[in-house]
Order: C-alpha cells, then structure tokens, then sequence
C-alpha cells in the first residue's frame, strides 16, 4: 500500500486513494478474521473515525514546527516509522533508521504488513517479554509506555528517600500505556513498592482477553453490549469487577463501580502529594495535564492555573519519595481505561503511592483497602 503524506484532515483524493489501495489487499490482509470480511470503503470508514486517523491531534502534529518526526518518536507516531521498525521498507529490523515524515498517520499498512501480523513477542521498557497474545502485539508495540520500576529505580539509586535534588526530573509513564496496564506486575509498568505484591495480567475470560476483543479493531472503540451480558449493569461506570464488596476508597459504598474506586483513589493520591511536597520537600506542587504536569503550586489552592502551568514553574524540589508517587499518578493518569484493564493493579499502585508518602507527610486518609 502506497503511503499518503496527510495535512490538517484527510482530503478527497487522499480518501479515493486510500480506498483503492485497500481494495487491492489480499483478501486475508483486508479482513478481521473474527468478523468475516470487510469491503474496502467499510475498512476506510471505519479506520476514518479512529484517534489512528485524527491529522489534527497533537500525536501527529507535534512536529510540524521541526519538520520531521525523530526515530525515536516516529515507531508509533508515523506509518513510515512503524514500516522502518519492522524492516518491511528493506531496512534493519528493530530500529527506526531515519526521521519519518510529518503528517503521516497510523494507517492501514501499520498493523497488517506480514511482519506486524506475524509479530510474536513484544519486550517493555522493564526488559520483560510477553508472548502469546494472539495477533495483538502490535497493539502493545506502541501502547506499552516508556518507563518502568527498574527505569525509576535506576535514576534513584543511592539517594536518600527524602532529601530533595535539583538533579531529579520528572519521570514520565508516556501516553495511553493500556498493555503496560493490563499485564502488571508482568512487565513493571508501575512503580511497584519493594516488599509489596502486585497483581500480575488482568484475567478476563477468553472472549474478552485481548485488545481486540473489547475494541473495535479499525475504530478502537468499545461496544457496552457484552460487558453488559456478564456486569448486569447500564453503563461501564458501573462495572463492579470485585468478586467480594470491598471499599477501596473508605466512602463506604460497597455498590459504586470499580472505576469510581480507582478515580477517588487517584484524588487522594493527588491530595497526599501536595501535602508531602508543601511539609516534605518545602515547595507546594500540583498537576496539571500539561508538560511537564508537575507545577510549583505558587499560591499553594492545590490547583494549577494558567500562569503556573509554564515550563519555568516546572517542579523542581523532587525528593525520591515523591518521584515514585508522582510516576503513578501520571501511570494512571495518561491511561483513561485503567480501571477497566486492570483495576486492581492500579489500585495496589495507589494506595501503596499513598502509604508510602503518609509515613512521612501529615496526610489524612479514610479507611482505604488495598486489593
């Protein structure tokens, strides 16, 4: 398939385009082999409605302004770079050789050349390796962040837990890690607690136990209807997911859905790191979803506004503690279906985050559970 050069939204002629090339796959490319087959303008509409196809959003526009999209960045945010990675454009396989161009999307090519079809094992940031996941691991390519607790640790070796350190940055998850979500503690995408256990892989029944059994393959959206089948609820925010009552949050309601336990949870997280940041590392801190999301909380509301979500206020008073608190809250924060794809890991994350900075903070806390 030819590779189209996008700008601002998809034009006619790039759709027309797109459509004959789509046309031309071989049958066994152009079809989901659960949903039988899909015609040529069915596949376009579809991958049209997706964030894959979004021209205007910041994970294809950002580098606009330079041109080119880095190596680094071009593996999930270009067609072309994905193309490279995997060696289908007569490179080395595994590394992205070259700047990919601006304004190229994840398009079609992306997830159906053979060798992201015959891909069988995908390693994360962590050094782990999964296997097994059934032609969706080239979903967890891209969607597997890019950090980890041995990443963290190692920018924190020999410091003291509570000293803070102008050398300390920030450690950023990255954007949307669902699969470092889903697999937990197999791969380490949180940052896990010395002497804690962690849950392992989200264990949903084989139906519903890999990406493209909850999402749309073409559009990634989520159908409710067979969620609802097994949950007996009306909404996802319903969705229990606990075996045993068990509040999590200490509001003491045992029927609220498991994502109302993770977001109060993520609230308190978000309280006990400005209090340990104010009485700790003595400089107020708060987020804001804007880089680099950690700010100096000047007038210390607990809130970021505009004038202190700049880059000159980042939060600079990092300490080792709050480092690994801050990393979780953004783990959780950058991944919106946490909750659905492993709850209770990020639960364990929370409420560890959240322990660990009371032992040293005056933090007040109701009754939490931990999974």
């Amino acid at each position: 398939m030819t590779s189209l050069r996008w700008a601002g939204s998809v034009s006619a002629i790039a759709a027309v385009a797109l459509t004959m090339a789509v046309a031309a796959w071989p049958a066994a490319q152009a079809q989901e082999p659960e949903q039988g087959h899909l015609d040529a303008a069915a596949v376009l509409q579809l991958w049209l409605e997706s964030p894959h196809a979004n021209a205007e959003a910041e994970a294809f526009t950002h580098w606009d302004g330079e041109g080119e999209i880095p190596e680094d960045c071009a593996i999930c945010h270009s067609g072309l770079g994905i193309r490279d990675f995997f060696g289908d454009d007569g490179s080395d396989v595994g590394v992205v050789d070259h700047p990919a161009e601006v304004g190229t999307l994840v398009d079609c090519d992306s997830c159906h050349i053979r060798p992201a079809q015959d891909l069988a094992s995908v390693t994360f940031p962590s050094g782990a390796t999964v296997t097994g996941a059934d032609r969706v691991e080239i979903c967890m390519v891209c969607h597997q962040g890019r950090e980890s607790t041995p990443s963290v640790n190692e920018r924190l070796a020999g410091l003291a837990d509570d000293e803070p350190n102008s050398d300390l940055g920030f450690v950023n998850i990255h954007y949307r890690a669902a699969a470092a979500t889903l697999f937990g503690s197999e791969v380490k995408g949180g940052y896990e607690y010395e002497g804690k256990n962690y849950l392992g892989k989200s264990q949903h029944p084989a139906t519903f136990d890999i990406c493209t059994d909850c999402h749309d393959p073409h559009t990634l959206e989520v159908a409710f209807e067979p969620c609802a089948q097994c949950h007996f609820v009306d909404s996802f925010d319903n969705i229990r997911l606990s075996h045993a009552p068990m509040d999590y949050d200490g509001d003491g309601d045992l029927s609220e859905g498991i994502k109302s336990e993770v977001e109060a949870l993520h609230g308190l997280l978000a309280q006990a790191i400005g209090a340990y940041g104010a009485e700790v590392a003595g400089a107020p801190i708060a987020y804001s979803d804007s880089y680099p999301y950690f700010f100096n909380d000047t007038n210390a509301d607990g809130a970021i506004d505009e004038s202190e979500a700049a880059v000159p206020n980042r939060y600079q008073s990092w300490t080792p503690r709050l480092l690994r608190a801050a990393y979780n809250y953004q783990f959780v924060a950058k991944d919106p279906g946490a909750w659905a794809h492993n709850p209770h890991y990020v639960l364990q994350l929370l409420y560890d985050s959240i322990e660990d900075l009371a032992a040293e903070a005056p933090i007040e806390m109701p009754a939490i559970a931990r999974p």
